[in-house]
């Protein structure tokens, strides 16, 4: 590891979803998001990567016909610095009956415990997204049950419902996720019954319980491969919802009841079921 590293603070005044897209489009590292903006962080120089955002801030303010300014830091700093800085910042996440720490912090005896260390896939627990999953993990995942986590990421979810007692699959789209998820198993001494690279078209079997925490977007193009891999009666877990995109979830799953909707700041969680 080198001794420093360069470290990129991006904050734009407006549009910061449309910056998080190009970001993740754009780095070859991964990239922290923060109340005012995100940073990256290389041991390369990020000289480039400051251009070519304000390349996109240029060109996003002449396709919206609105100013669009980002304020940018560039320095470089000690690496052990900021890895014990980073280490202190990521905190426990309680998430009844769930607490979710990362290795370095003691597990909590009143809870079900998931070990998770912050890494290249979604899924800590501290976004919004995440947090409202576990709750509806908690409220609806019964013993016994199959269960699919789509999109898994970290896997959290996924290893959230097979401490539960479900019987649960994992998919991503992202090879790294997968892999994520399968050292997450391991550091939690779970075991899925089947994780594979792709969608769930890929799925083999149907569930009691399917779990999709992806964006609105993508909740739209995949309704009916969710569909189909639930079973009669059973309940769809969607998030990663902004609420002012709920309206477009709900006309794509109109077939489909609103069992439980679970707001946490502008992102909403929603369980569906059948309608009856």
């Amino acid at each position: 590891m080198s001794e420093s590293y360069y470290e990129l603070t991006v904050e734009p005044s407006s549009h910061r979803e449309l910056f998080a897209d190009f970001l993740a489009d754009t780095l070859p590292v991964g990239f922290e998001e923060t109340e005012t903006g995100f940073i990256v962080r290389s041991e390369e120089d990020l000289e480039t990567i400051r251009w070519g955002i304000e390349q996109f801030a240029e060109a996003l303010q002449k396709a919206l016909g609105e100013p669009v300014d980002v304020d940018m830091r560039l320095g470089k700093k000690r690496t052990q610095d900021w890895v014990q800085a980073y280490q202190q910042s990521v905190t426990p996440v309680d998430v009844p009956p769930f607490y979710v720490h990362p290795t370095w912090e003691a597990p909590n005896p009143g809870r079900i415990n998931i070990a998770i260390d912050p890494a290249l896939a979604f899924g800590t627990g501290h976004h919004p997204t995440t947090a409202s999953c576990l709750q509806a993990v908690g409220r609806v995942v019964e013993a016994g049950d199959k269960v699919l986590d789509v999109g898994c990421g970290s896997g959290i979810l996924a290893i959230a419902a097979a401490k539960l007692g479900a019987d649960t699959d994992a998919c991503d789209t992202d090879p790294v996720s997968v892999g994520n998820t399968l050292e997450n198993c391991d550091l939690n001494g779970v075991r899925l019954g089947h994780v594979w690279e792709g969608s769930a078209a890929g799925a083999s079997r149907r569930y009691d319980v399917v779990i999709a925490n992806i964006v609105a977007d993508v909740l739209v193009f995949i309704a009916s491969d969710l569909k189909k891999v639930l079973k009669p009666g059973g309940r769809l877990i969607l998030s990663g919802i902004l609420d002012k995109y709920e309206a477009k979830i709900l006309d794509a799953y109109a077939d489909m009841a609103v069992a439980d909707r679970i707001l946490q700041n502008e992102w909403v969680t929603l369980i569906v079921t059948d309608k009856g």
